[in-house]
């Protein structure tokens, strides 16, 4: 069909630069018998159509309420980050490359989970920015905003009804949630959440959700939304705060927490088998031992548990891990459990620079984290609660971490006892072998005696 330039829209007065297909009107009408249904139909010209095409996007950002987001970009983000160790490095560009594939194809639901600065909202925002140069419709709003936003529609002048506005939310093509968790946890606004997130995941609208929050501390109904395996992509980001990273940042692995110098001599070539003291049983009971302890430093992977009386050897094997691992470069802390306590305690002290939450996001996102004496600390309601918060999230973020205990499983809480005997995540290995004294037992001799006369 052809095109005919004989439209008169109504700001056809305006001067333009002449268009050489519709000359300067802006829009066109398709050279149609009457009847036809695109009959005296306007259309705009090509040069209408990029002037209304940087409109649309204009209000797409508006709409977007992305506001000073907008300058978050992939471009600008830093999948490496700023002077952090090898194993938060990596895990930042697996979230940053999670993000880029989305914002080719938004499919599913993806959602991080990350302390604060620790750059989810970026990722967020970047996701939202590509789709919107692409001229798609993107809805960003953090979750206090949105139920602000859904609040104003009960006043007197609101233009807009409740229904009207829950349902563009619950319906935008693609919705990005920011920082869900942090609103208040009225039945209300729990409700609404559901509601919304119910609405998305029956109809598999694609959502990005950031939040600082576990899973477990969201409202269930939430939380069996966001956990659908077939459905959505989960993205643990470890890293720090950006604006705390560096070599000036406060870094857990170079606070007064972590006790990594104090056993810096304790190293696998410092180990000592014992040959002098023990029974064969004995020591090749220790090689095993010291055998797990060198695959692991190898290869962090999962949960390594050593089991055995004060003495015999399982901090010793836990610090030479330690060692080994920071010698490569990684973050590494190594901190008795009540001094961990401790240290969290302090935080609420009025003199304390850093916030409880800092202090404890930074313990249990550590990329490899060595709790010693577990067991020993005072089993108050407050401390059993902090391990196992800590505990549980590094068992569903599936970060490595070593463990020592003179206590018997049984003895353990039963929340933290639970994931440590998850076959193919945990590893229990028992030291079986008396406390070292430095004293030569008697069968030592025996032992060496029977060998001379095998050799003989």
């Amino acid at each position: 069909m052809a095109i005919s330039s004989n439209a008169e829209p109504a700001d056809a007065g305006r001067k333009t630069e002449a268009c050489p297909i519709c000359g300067g009107a802006g829009y066109l009408v398709r050279d149609v018998p009457p009847g036809h249904p695109d009959f005296h139909t306007l259309i705009p010209c090509r040069c209408k159509q990029q002037e209304l095409e940087r409109r649309r996007r204009d209000q797409l950002q508006q709409v977007s309420n992305l506001g000073g987001l907008a300058r978050m970009t992939f471009g600008n983000f830093l999948p490496e980050g700023v002077g952090m160790p090898d194993e938060k490095r990596r895990n930042l560009r697996l979230a940053y490359q999670a993000a880029r594939e989305f914002a080719r194809q938004p499919r599913g639901w993806l959602i991080f989970k990350g302390s604060y600065g620790c750059g989810k909202t970026h990722l967020a925002a970047a996701i939202a920015n590509e789709c919107v140069e692409r001229g798609e419709t993107v809805l960003f709003v953090v979750v206090p905003d949105l139920l602000d936003y859904l609040r104003s529609a009960f006043a007197p002048h609101s233009e807009e009804t409740f229904d009207e506005r829950f349902e563009s939310i619950r319906s935008a093509p693609l919705l990005i949630l920011d920082e869900l968790g942090v609103q208040a946890a009225t039945p209300w606004a729990q409700e609404k959440l559901y509601q919304l997130l119910n609405h998305r995941s029956n109809a598999r609208l694609p959502t990005v959700i950031t939040t600082n929050c576990e899973l477990e501390e969201l409202d269930a109904r939430v939380r069996s939304r966001l956990t659908e395996t077939d459905f959505c992509q989960i993205v643990g980001i470890i890293a720090g705060d950006y604006r705390q990273s560096g070599p000036s940042g406060n870094d857990v692995t170079q606070n007064d927490l972590n006790s990594i110098s104090q056993v810096s001599e304790m190293t696998f070539e410092r180990f000592s088998l014992r040959e002098e003291e023990l029974s064969e049983n004995q020591e090749e009971n220790l090689r095993h031992g010291l055998a797990l302890a060198h695959s692991f430093a190898e290869h962090p992977d999962g949960w390594l548990i050593f089991i055995g009386e004060h003495g015999t050897g399982k901090t010793h094997l836990a610090a030479a891990i330690a060692n080994a691992r920071q010698s490569r470069g990684q973050s590494v802390v190594f901190v008795t459990v009540p001094d961990l306590l401790d240290y969290l305690r302090s935080a609420y002290s009025p003199n304390s620079q850093v916030s409880f939450d800092k202090r404890f996001e930074e313990v249990r996102r550590c990329p490899l984290l060595i709790l010693d004496d577990l067991g020993t600390e005072s089993g108050t309601p407050w401390a059993r609660e902090k391990l196992y918060q800590i505990i549980n999230y590094r068992y569903n973020l599936r970060l490595p971490t070593v463990f020592t205990t003179s206590q018997l499983l049984e003895r353990i809480d039963p929340r933290l006892r639970s994931r440590m005997l998850v076959q193919g995540r945990a590893e229990r290995f028992a030291l079986e072998v008396p406390a070292f004294t430095g004293a030569v037992s008697s069968l030592a001799p025996r032992r060496r005696r029977a060998g001379k006369r095998a050799n003989d």
